[in-house]
């Protein structure tokens, strides 16, 4: 029996899955690993594509767009393996890619997640915005890589070439122990697409398992490929869900006082849109706003999930304002930030 179930969700994909699939078959152990395709609803002829080309691949098809979110949640309800893979379909997986992975997570049973080094599949000596070297986050909820802050992408010199705790990994590419996955409640359907992971992965660290970041094993990823960074909808979910699972997952003690702070950093943000004339990006961070009070009131009020008691001691977590550095104190590089230890 496989090891593994690798899935991918896909969404009017079929160009990235005719690319890279046959790369995935061509480094990917049979043995090893079971190859799902969860089809979330396209229109492209994906579902047909691959039932037709490739018919030992497992498919599932969703009758609507569920998103990330929501179409992984469905997806990994039919896992039986011990772990599972989720892939985006504009990876570019490697040779060897999958055995240090499942070799790190067999090694170490604290491990609820892991994802391996993340590469730009067009500038491929450089970090690629998702995930890049492990993801890690601030005091007030902004999330960042090792290689990359903000917009600001490191070149890959071997830097991070040790295993290190993250406080998330990259959806992109995203190994979850199936056990650890359950504990933490698996995903939230309601996010629908963006800041899932590192939601999931916050609440992995509640139920005391670990997140990893693993650089032998290394990927290439197109990113962007759904929509572009400041498209107003990808705002509008990413500010949304940002708050959202800070609402979730903060310490109590701390809750108000960060979702206040950062509801001035979101208004500063909103303003200097405003300033330059893009209006619709200025009313999705407005609607982002509102769509979080309004989830909040009718869908969070029994909220009863795993909370952090503290985030001091949790890896990836740094006790500083990212904006403040980046913005103020020209800090580009992961490096830069003296007191991240």
């Amino acid at each position: 029996m496989p090891e593994i179930s690798i899935v991918i969700l896909t969404w009017n994909s079929l160009g990235y899955l005719e690319k890279f699939f046959p790369v995935l078959l061509e480094h990917t152990p049979g043995a090893l690993a079971r190859i799902i395709v969860a089809d979330n609803g396209s229109t492209d002829g994906t579902a047909a594509w691959i039932s037709g080309r490739h018919p030992g691949t497992t498919l599932l098809t969703f009758g609507k767009n569920l998103g990330y979110a929501g179409g992984y949640k469905k997806a990994l309800e039919s896992v039986d393996t011990p772990y599972a893979l989720l892939l985006n379909s504009d990876v570019e997986v490697t040779e060897n890619w999958l055995g240090g992975l499942i070799g790190f997570m067999e090694a170490h049973p604290g491990a609820g997640t892991i994802a391996p080094k993340i590469l730009s599949y067009h500038q491929r000596d450089h970090f690629e915005y998702a995930g890049a070297a492990g993801g890690w986050i601030d005091r007030y909820g902004f999330p960042f890589c090792r290689g990359r802050i903000f917009s600001s992408i490191e070149k890959d010199t071997h830097q991070y070439d040790q295993p290190e705790e993250a406080f998330w990994a990259s959806g992109a590419c995203l190994m979850v122990r199936m056990e650890a996955y359950r504990q933490a409640g698996g995903f939230d359907p309601l996010f629908f697409a963006h800041m899932e992971e590192i939601d999931l992965c916050w609440r992995m660290h509640a139920v005391g398992y670990e997140v990893w970041y693993y650089p032998g094993s290394w990927v290439y990823h197109v990113g962007g490929g759904t929509l572009p960074n400041e498209h107003p909808y990808k705002l509008f979910l990413n500010f949304r869900n940002n708050l959202v699972m800070l609402w979730k997952n903060l310490p109590v003690k701390s809750k108000k006082r960060i979702l206040f702070t950062r509801s001035c950093f979101d208004g500063i943000a909103a303003l200097q849109y405003l300033v330059r004339g893009k209006l619709k990006n200025f009313r999705a961070v407005w609607r982002a706003h509102n769509d979080y009070r309004r989830m909040v009131r009718e869908k969070y009020g029994n909220y009863q999930g795993p909370l952090a008691k503290s985030l001091q001691g949790i890896p990836g977590f740094y006790n500083k304002s990212i904006v403040f550095g980046f913005f103020l104190r020209g800090v580009r590089f992961f490096r830069d930030l003296k007191d991240h230890r």
